[in-house]
């Protein structure tokens, strides 16, 4: 059997490579130097872009994902039930949290009969993709637009639920962060999810 005829394409995105000369002017890059030229000379002449910050806050979208927020229910006690979803949907495992049993005295305190005695969110590994928050089934967690603060030390960026859990007087308002469609489901107070 002759060989030739037996060739067979692995592929059909095979390219044909051409071993083209470089002309003179190719080969001492003038062309190309002189258009990288214009461009930087185009440059100079461009409004400047950089921000004076912190005196000067860059404009931030409404979807924008900052630093998280552990929400409040409307009578001010903890929404988290310490499911664990988050944890389990964060690619970066960047949550952790210890489950804890309610007491008597502290119906005014957590939501549910179970919640988080301990919350942390390392910021160093979040990737701020928003998984978090879509695996809420009790809408406590949020990414707000508000930006992580610099730090020296890499022990500072593990937040606790003291940086987390928004204050009762100090409000922060997601509804920018969810759909129509959330936003009219949640009016709706014959819903148990909603009490």
């Amino acid at each position: 059997m002759n060989q030739d005829s037996t060739k067979i394409s692995l592929t059909n995105r095979s390219k044909v490579v051409s071993n083209k000369k470089m002309t003179l002017m190719e080969r001492f890059y003038l062309p190309a130097i002189f258009k990288g030229m214009i461009i930087t000379f185009k440059h100079f002449f461009k409004k400047d872009v950089t921000f004076q910050y912190p005196e000067e806050k860059r404009p931030f979208a409404d979807i924008y994902r900052g630093l998280h927020v552990l929400k409040l229910d409307d009578e001010g006690r903890e929404r988290c039930t310490a499911c664990g979803l988050c944890a389990l949907a964060c690619p970066a495992e960047a949550i952790t949290m210890v489950a804890a049993e309610r007491k008597e005295d502290e119906k005014d305190l957590y939501r549910e009969e179970k919640y988080a005695a301990t919350y942390e969110i390392n910021m160093l590994r979040c990737i701020f993709c928003g998984d978090c928050e879509s695996a809420c089934p009790k809408e406590a967690i949020f990414l707000t637009n508000r930006t992580v603060p610099s730090e020296y030390k890499r022990d500072s960026f593990v937040y606790g639920k003291d940086v987390l859990v928004e204050k009762k007087n100090a409000r922060i308002d997601v509804s920018k962060r969810q759909t129509p469609e959330v936003l009219a489901f949640k009016k709706d107070k014959s819903k148990s999810h909603n009490k």
